[in-house]
């Protein structure tokens, strides 16, 4: 006989409502938003199969002699929940080109997807479950992140680590059928297991952060479905809410879940880096056709004051930390015209036509430009300067992906790994879901035709 459980009220009414989300179908736009965030994600995942950061946890897998059926995006092996899960949270972050709530700054569908795809093989899921696991999975850490920002980040924490854990917790409890009882001890073990600091962004412990959650999320719906107890009150004020954040909106935690989605307000990033600097990147764009980057001789950028603060690294040493300066960012728009995964190899970072221009680049942080704002002046020699201002970044909630734009970016991302028309077969299949009763067309749909074992 499993134990009593006994948890605070916050932390039973936002169970309540989710698990009240998910026994109803998703309302047309909630489910249109969540297709796209898996689409979108599912590409980013399928994008890094090859990266480094996924062949070192595959390695260490077959050290363990991990073994299972969970599928890996992009990839033949399979190998169990735990090691699914992180290793396809980890590759779907990657290449910093994941979907992004941008009040937030959490980038959800990483921890949600990794959560569902790890546990699907032992529990047959129908496609409809498996998107409410994965819509709640993204909203759970959007309410939770809304909580505690803006604090919780100023602080230092990678809130996608933190929050992910929650709603890879969320997501697999859906998916196991967890009751309100079992959810709520899913959360509080969660609590207990959050993770993830500012200071890895640019090196692979960033990516890691999502794939942990969503580990350390199976974990906690599988001690909870077990009888495992947690702490009584993990949103309270002793809790992973009032400890890692100085200011706390419990009230954020709820709200009505037949109308009002967080999950509507995810965006998709054009540029594979950190979304902070995309207007830098659009304005870099737009000043790129009149300008000659031999004759550059100053490069100002007013910004927002975040993106000296997160994206400040003028000289990275590789690719990873070129995801994370604004400098490099800027010149490799002004001097390639476009911005996609080559410019942000270790090759490109190096390269002395980037260095030297980087060099030139000034960034003035202004607290009246908006998150998705920037305004960039090219001086050159012998020419007037060339001045471009974004209003709304590509991208944003003003300028969001178009499905014809999205659909490009899942395109270039999978054919590289899996072929081309690859991604048609994974949009049809994502479209589908409602209507179907496994996931085996997503599956198929997502891997090399090779199968073979970790």
């Amino acid at each position: 006989m499993l134990p009593a459980i006994t948890t605070k009220p916050v932390t039973a009414e936002f169970c309540g409502r989710l698990l009240a989300a998910a026994s109803a179908p998703l309302p047309p736009p909630v489910a249109r938003a969540a297709r796209r965030s898996l689409f979108n994600v599912l590409g980013t995942a399928i994008g890094a199969a090859d990266s480094p950061a996924v062949e070192a946890l595959l390695t260490a897998a077959r050290h363990r002699g991990v073994s299972g059926e969970a599928v890996l995006p992009g990839r033949t092996e399979t190998v169990d929940p735990y090691w699914g899960a992180l290793v396809t949270g980890t590759a779907a972050h990657y290449d910093d080109f994941d979907d992004t709530h941008l009040a937030t700054v959490i980038h959800p569908g990483a921890a949600a997807l990794a959560t569902v795809l790890s546990l699907q093989p032992e529990t047959g899921l129908s496609g409809r479950r498996a998107l409410s696991a994965f819509a709640l999975g993204c909203e759970a850490q959007l309410r939770i992140g809304n909580a505690i920002s803006p604090s919780h980040y100023d602080r230092g924490w990678h809130i996608t680590g933190t929050c992910g854990v929650f709603g890879a917790a969320v997501a697999a409890a859906i998916v196991l059928g967890l009751d309100a009882g079992r959810t709520e001890q899913a959360l509080a073990l969660a609590a207990t297991m959050t993770l993830g600091h500012r200071e890895g962004f640019g090196s692979m412990t960033k990516p890691f952060h999502p794939g942990k959650a969503a580990a350390n999320g199976v974990l906690a719906a599988r001690l909870a479905a077990s009888g495992q107890i947690g702490m009584a009150d993990p949103f309270g004020p002793d809790g992973m809410l009032g400890v890692l954040a100085p200011e706390v909106d419990a009230t954020r935690l709820g709200g009505s879940w037949n109308e009002d989605w967080e999950l509507e307000q995810n965006a998709f990033k054009p540029y594979p880096c950190g979304i902070v600097a995309h207007p830098v990147i659009d304005a870099a764009l737009g000043a790129a056709p009149r300008v000659d980057p031999a004759a550059i001789t100053a490069v100002t950028i007013a910004c927002h004051p975040l993106v000296p603060e997160l994206m400040g690294r003028r000289d990275p040493a590789d690719g990873l930390q070129a995801r994370f300066s604004s400098y490099h960012a800027a010149a490799a728009g002004l001097l390639d015209g476009v911005v996609g995964l080559p410019q942000f190899t270790t090759g490109r970072a190096r390269a002395a036509d980037a260095r030297a221009l980087r060099e030139l680049i000034t960034l003035e942080p202004d607290s009246g430009c908006a998150r998705d704002e920037a305004t960039i002046v090219v001086a050159q020699r012998d020419s007037e300067p060339v001045t471009v201002h974004i209003e709304h970044a590509r991208g944003s909630l003003a300028r969001p992906l178009t499905d014809d734009e999205l659909f490009a970016k899942v395109d270039a991302l999978t054919e590289p790994i899996l072929g081309a028309g690859r991604a048609l077969a994974i949009r049809d299949a994502v479209d589908a879901l409602d209507a179907v009763s496994s996931l085996d067309e997503l599956l198929t749909a997502i891997r090399p035709a090779e199968e073979k074992r970790a």
